[in-house]
Formats: C-alpha cells, sequence, structure tokens
C-alpha cells in the first residue's frame, strides 16, 4: 500500500532536474537507485504471521543524492515483517540538485530547507494516526535508517519541533519516535564534533547504533560521537564497531561477521520491550 504523504501540495516543493527514474547501480551484487524523488511517499507492509504491534519505518541511504530504495529499503522490510513488524518504507525527497557535498570546501553542506527532515516528521505522525487502520501499538513505533538515513534517524530522535507548517489534523501528533536504529551513519561528524542541530536530551528515544571501522565514506566518530551524546543524556544505547564491513552492506554480507547484525536488532528490540 503506497501512499503520498502530504494531502495537497508538497511543501516548499523543489524543481527536479529530471523525472524521477530508477535506474540499476554498480556494487553490492546491483542496487536500485532512485533519483529525483520530488513526490514523497510511503509504502506499507504488513507482517507475515504473528502481528507484533510494532511499527518500523525505514529511511534508505543515498547521500540525499538518491535512494538505495532496495539495498536499505525493501529487503529491510522482507526482513522486518517476517519477524511480525509492520515496515513502512519512505520514499523522502531528494531532488536533482539538492547536494549535500560542496567541492569547493570537500565538505558535507546542509540546505536551508531540510527536505527530507519534513518528509521524515510526516510520516512518522502519519503511522501514528493509523495505528488502529494498521493494529499498532501506539508506543512501539520506531525507525530504522542507514547511512543519510541514518542521519534522518538522528534528527527525528531529537528535532521535535515540526520543520514545516501543519497541513492537517494529523501534524499534531508526535513525530519523535519511540526507538531508533542507525546503521552507519552520517553526516553527524562534523570537524570532531557533533553536528550542532542535533541536541540529544533524556527524551531522545532507546538508540541502537551500528558502524565499521574502516567505512571508507562515513568515519566511525559519526557513531562514537553520537553513542557519547546518548550517553551523557542518561538515554539507554546499544552499539556494535566492528572492525572491518566497509559500508553499505544492507543485509547482504552473509559470510561476513557483521551478518549477525539483524539477530542483534532483534534481541536488542526483545530487552527493549518491543518485540
Amino acid at each position: 500500500m503506497q501512499i503520498d504523504i502530504w494531502p495537497g501540495a508538497v511543501p516548499d516543493a523543489a524543481p527536479t532536474q529530471q523525472p524521477e527514474s530508477v535506474v540499476a547501480a554498480a556494487g553490492h551484487g546491483g542496487w536500485a537507485q532512485v533519483n529525483d524523488v520530488s513526490n514523497p511517499t510511503m509504502t506499507v507492509y504488513s507482517p507475515k504471521g504473528l502481528n507484533t504491534g510494532a511499527a518500523v519505518i525505514v529511511f534508505p541511504g543515498g547521500g540525499f543524492r538518491v535512494l538505495a530504495i532496495d539495498l536499505e529499503g525493501t529487503e529491510i522490510c522482507d526482513w522486518l515483517t517476517s519477524r511480525g513488524i509492520t515496515c513502512v518504507l519512505l520514499k523522502y525527497r531528494v531532488p536533482g540538485g539538492n547536494d549535500y557535498w560542496d567541492e569547493k570546501c570537500r565538505c558535507r553542506i546542509f540546505p536551508k530547507i531540510p527536505l527530507a527532515l519534513q518528509d521524515a516528521q510526516r510520516t512518522i505522525k502519519l503511522v501514528r494516526s493509523k495505528v488502529t487502520e494498521l493494529n499498532l501499538n501506539p508506543r512501539k513505533i520506531g525507525v530504522i535508517g542507514f547511512s543519510a538515513g541514518g542521519y534522518l534517524v538522528a534528527q527525528t530522535s531529537n528535532i521535535v519541533a515540526s520543520a514545516y507548517a501543519p497541513v492537517d489534523a494529523v501534524d499534531k501528533l508526535s513525530s519523535r519516535p519511540d526507538f531508533a536504529i542507525a546503521l552507519y551513519p552520517g553526516h553527524l561528524c562534523r570537524a570532531g564534533a557533533l553536528e550542532p542541530s542535533i541536541r540529544v536530551t533524556k527524551d531522545t528515544p532507546p538508540t541502537f547504533l551500528l558502524q565499521a571501522w574502516d567505512d571508507p565514506v562515513d568515519p566511525i566518530c559519526n557513531s562514537t560521537l553520537y553513542a557519547r551524546a546518548l550517553n551523557q543524556a542518561g538515554v539507554p544505547a546499544e552499539v556494535h564497531l566492528f572492525a572491518k564491513g566497509g559500508r553499505a552492506f544492507g543485509l547482504r554480507e552473509k559470510d561476513h561477521p557483521l551478518a549477525a547484525w539483524p539477530s542483534l536488532v532483534e534481541n536488542w528490540l526483545k530487552e527493549t520491550g518491543v518485540l
């Protein structure tokens, strides 16, 4: 079930350079790359077998330039639904030209209007508005994100002020997730310090972090700095740092020690009372 997350005009709509498209990308056995998303949607995947009442909203990665829609999206939903969890896959906006990388300074920058955060906040609120329809426990709505999606996990966990003007009654609901899972998050580590817009408090949800030490794109400080902030705020967290593994591995590294990460997440969800 695919749903437009905005009931009318998309707020702060940015023009795309090209129509939305899906192309085959190289690496990790090939993956589906979605380009130029201007109309964000969420797709609901119902649990297989027993419904635990938990829901997880998935934020794929892609550097806020593209979306790894299968590697870090539909394949994640296949795993979650097999565990009795409702999965909601967000296709957030990545309009052409809205890049987070500045070639002049060789650094990551952030646009003045956080389009992806708007879409993420709206989706969490929408899922909350559908707890009866989807047979969900309203206190068990979490998020999982990969790379850039991991940054969205940190944003939604800590930025509760709406990034857009309310459009309907749904926007009266909270956009803060009840639990959060970030795998190889990016954008959090800036010049050796935590990105200043991420202000962790005691209200930040319990968080699971996982990253490989040899990640060639997003250094390990993205996880360690965030973990330190969680600890200082008294937020319960579980952190796994693998010596090797690279990045963007999703569920495909079957013969590597980090292939155990789904089991680690499931055990954590049980310990925190989500499952």
